[in-house]
């Protein structure tokens, strides 16, 4: 697995590049120069993985580890879904050795967005965590917070809100020091190929939301068209925010999220989520970082690189 991430200069890494090399070899010589831990920047730190196993199981020892941090921190672990892919990435947790060792009873789980339609539906995202994995782990049922179905998306949005609101004053979920915002110890989110995140899509008025929460919307592009969904400010006052995104068709929108693109290029909205004390994270394969500047997989070439400020290093 491969950990990139944006520094200020490459020149501290020309004298490893002089030459084309293969990906291992590079990346072999740069990790014996560096302390992964003193990387990072404000566009988080991107993990590229070289197939979908390897993203299952470093995505799920991830937020294993959150969790164990958090349970002993808190006593509680209080983590956000999405939709989606995502959730199938996630099936890791199900299996050895997450499925007893993850302390699952102190578990708090949301939804960053959903649907507005009935639980059972296909489209549910509730459904589609509870098949995939709620079912298959000893998870509180109370502790699963899904939203009122049977109302309208406003009220629905309305309803969550107020449920999210009883939990912070409870301190089951935290409270942001800087913001009344909810301080979620993971938000995890996918990405769709027009750079949307939970149900804040491009050019939509849900982006400008800052008071609320959770918001709502009735006009989704795509289907179904009723959702509700946590606001930017939110997201943004999560301790750890994950970006799961997979797959040559996302690869575009990764780069327009990451890259220095300029300001004649469309700002989606996956680039502005930009954690306020929290770390950020990007879970990639090879297919969905293969637009990202500066980065050819079959071999580096350093004046490409050097071009990008693009640091290398293995994420042990």
């Amino acid at each position: 697995m491969l950990l990139i991430t944006h520094l200020p200069s490459f020149t501290y890494f020309l004298p490893l590049c002089n030459s084309l090399l293969s990906y291992s070899s590079l990346v072999g010589q740069i990790v014996k120069s560096m302390d992964v831990s003193e990387v990072n920047n404000d566009r988080g730190e991107l993990r590229i993985h070289e197939n979908l196993d390897e993203l299952r199981t470093e995505l799920a020892d991830y937020i294993a580890e959150l969790s164990e941090a958090a349970v002993k921190e808190r006593g509680v672990f209080a983590i956000a879904l999405s939709g989606g892919s995502l959730i199938d990435l996630m099936g890791k947790l199900c299996e050895a050795p997450y499925d007893r060792t993850v302390d699952w009873a102190k578990w708090y789980i949301f939804w960053a967005d959903e649907r507005v339609v009935a639980k059972n539906h296909s489209d549910s995202n509730y459904k589609l965590a509870k098949d995939v994995l709620l079912s298959k782990v000893p998870i509180v049922p109370s502790h699963v917070h899904s939203i009122n179905d049977s109302v309208s998306a406003e009220e629905a949005a309305n309803d969550y809100m107020f449920v999210i609101r009883q939990l912070v004053k409870t301190r089951m979920v935290s409270v942001s020091d800087i913001s009344d915002c909810p301080k979620f110890d993971l938000i995890l989110l996918g990405m769709g190929p027009d750079g949307h995140i939970a149900s804040l899509f491009p050019n939509h008025s849900a982006l400008d939301e800052t008071d609320g929460w959770v918001t709502f919307i009735i006009d989704s592009p795509k289907p179904p068209p009723e959702r509700i969904t946590f606001t930017l400010p939110v997201i943004n006052s999560a301790s750890n925010v994950a970006m799961v995104v997979t797959s040559e068709s996302k690869a575009e929108a990764v780069h327009l999220a990451i890259d220095n693109i300029g300001h004649d290029r469309p700002l989606l909205p996956a680039r502005l989520v930009q954690p306020t004390k929290g770390k950020l994270v990007w879970f990639l394969d090879k297919l969905a970082a293969s637009k990202l500047d500066g980065l050819q997989f079959s071999e580096f070439n350093s004046s490409d690189m050097d071009d990008q400020n693009v640091s290398i290093s293995i994420f042990a």
